[in-house]
């Protein structure tokens, strides 16, 4: 069946750590294209995180997002007590962060090592695994899945605040599998990248409401 990137077209497979390499290759390689004088200190999209920030941000999430499968016995209450801190007063929490001193390209390079240890994690860690997760208790698939959405979601607003935006266009067969697995409270019917962006409060759909707040459902189907 061709892919009309509607979630209604097709039941999705299965996220799987390749993806969650696909996700981070394809966004790093749309930021390194931004023009040589592209002001990173600029607002990311309708975010108050500046666009360095907010790629520190996300190779903070693909880190954590590892980190909590990491254990022999996974938290089910609590995230691994890192030490998470802030560089400024409403500056992202973070437990990791780049040198500026290593500018762009060192930066960069963070979010694709942040990616891979997400990647090695949801490759090695068996499916029955669980952990913890503010919105619901996950299993590796899923912990892909939020990557995978923080990283398409993310790269929209820095390349927003880049002044690339029309560079970002990511493929329609993750954000169908992510809405399938994450946003089941969304419609079937509608493109899936423009309701990925209405899932999480950045985009409209026809005849709905914007979003002021949402969420995501982390556990898997079974166990909502």
């Amino acid at each position: 069946m061709p892919d009309t990137g509607k979630p209604a077209d097709r039941e999705p497979v299965p996220l799987t750590a390749e993806d969650v390499t696909t996700a981070v290759r394809l966004a790093v390689a749309t930021l390194r294209g931004a023009p040589a004088d592209a002001d990173w200190g600029a607002k990311a999209g309708g975010l108050e995180w500046d666009c360095w920030e907010t790629v520190e941000h996300l190779a903070d999430d693909l880190f954590a997002y590892a980190a909590q499968l990491g254990p022999e016995k996974p938290p089910m209450d609590t995230e691994v007590p890192f030490l998470w801190y802030r560089r400024r007063q409403g500056g992202p929490s973070n437990v990791t962060f780049a040198d500026r001193d290593s500018g762009v390209a060192g930066l960069l390079q963070v979010v694709e090592s942040c990616g891979a240890l997400l990647t090695g994690m949801v490759a090695t860690t068996p499916a029955t695994v669980r952990a913890h997760h503010a919105w619901g208790a996950s299993d590796p698939e899923g912990f892909a899945a939020m990557g995978i959405v923080e990283t398409l979601v993310h790269t929209y607003d820095i390349t927003g605040g880049l002044g690339i935006r029309e560079a970002w266009n990511p493929p329609a067969d993750l954000c169908v599998r992510v809405l399938h697995r994450l946003f089941p409270d969304v419609p079937a019917d509608t493109d899936a990248w423009s309701t990925l962006l209405w899932a999480t409060g950045r985009g409209d759909l026809p005849g709905r409401p914007r979003r002021t707040e949402w969420r995501w459902y982390g556990a898997p189907k079974g166990e909502r």
